[in-house]
């Protein structure tokens, strides 16, 4: 019985031994857990891959450009949470389409140039989809959450070009007159935007107080 007992935990011990390693695989494999959603290593490293592709730019790998994609990432975790919690509409997947043919017309001659392209990067053009679509879903996202409640006073406006325009105006061009009505809406559209920037950076910085966010470091190096 004894020796019976002995054997079984000599195997046991082996088991652990075995499994063990391929459960750390595992834990390695979570670069940051956003709440109950996590995002992997493989997560990681593909969205710097196509981001780097999109941009026309060689993948950086470096622990900074890491840092940098997983902080986008974790808010890409909040923004999908609000949007799969509250009603808004999102793009259908077709949206991209006319965006990625643009793109390809742009930077590749053939389609073999292309694909190329992809295989050298080691992403899929489904992988370059889904970027799109999450670059169009985000878009859409602050347009319909912050943009409304965003105005700018005519005052606003009078200011920014009394202030900032006229006189840079004046400096490039001595001796040209300098009207409003020229640069209203350049000046609506740029205050508009920094206050939509604004509303939305004080939205993630709540919502990752709501949520648990753990960075395993290890897999930023």
């Amino acid at each position: 019985m004894v020796g019976k007992l002995k054997h079984t935990l000599r195997f046991l011990l082996l088991a652990l031994l075995f499994i063990l390693p391929a459960f750390s695989d595992i834990i390695d494999r979570i670069a940051v857990s956003v709440g109950t959603r996590v995002i992997a290593v493989s997560d990681l490293d593909r969205e710097i891959r196509v981001t780097a592709f999109l941009d026309g730019v060689p993948p950086d790998f470096t622990p900074a450009a890491k840092r940098t994609t997983v902080e986008r990432m974790i808010e890409q975790k909040l923004i999908l949470r609000e949007l799969e919690t509250s009603r808004y509409p999102m793009p259908d997947a077709s949206e991209v389409e006319p965006i990625l043919a643009d793109f390809r017309e742009q930077h590749f001659q053939t389609d073999d140039e292309y694909h190329r392209a992809l295989a050298d990067r080691g992403i899929t053009e489904q992988d370059v989809k889904d970027e799109l679509l999450w670059q169009r879903t985000l878009l859409r996202f602050i347009e319909v959450r912050f943009r409304p409640a965003v105005q700018v006073s005519d005052q606003e406006i009078q200011d920014y070009f009394d202030q900032v325009v006229t006189p840079a105006a004046r400096a490039a061009h001595p001796g040209q007159p300098v009207v409003l009505e020229d640069y209203r809406n350049q000046i609506e559209g740029k205050l508009s935007g920094q206050r939509v920037d604004k509303e939305v950076d004080t939205w993630l910085k709540e919502a990752r107080k709501r949520n648990e966010i753990v960075v395993h470091e290890d897999a930023l190096r």
